[in-house]
């Protein structure tokens, strides 16, 4: 149930504040991209973990941008 509650604290956050998480995980992805690149990366299923967060932020902000019209 880790990302039930993952999920309920992304909704309660404001768009900019998601739009700064969006921002700090793809720049995340950006860096774990490069490790695996190198062969530095220890842990390689991070990355799919950053791509599916990502994924849940832009639902959420999509979600919140439909509620609003």
């Amino acid at each position: 149930m880790k990302t039930n509650t993952y999920i309920e604290e992304l909704r309660a956050q404001s768009v900019a504040d998601l739009n700064a998480q969006l921002v700090d995980a793809k720049k995340e992805l950006f860096n774990l991209r490069f490790q695996n690149a190198t062969n530095q990366l220890d842990n390689t299923s991070r990355i799919k973990d950053v791509r599916r967060n990502i994924a849940r932020i832009q639902t959420i902000i999509s979600e919140k941008a439909n509620a609003a019209e």
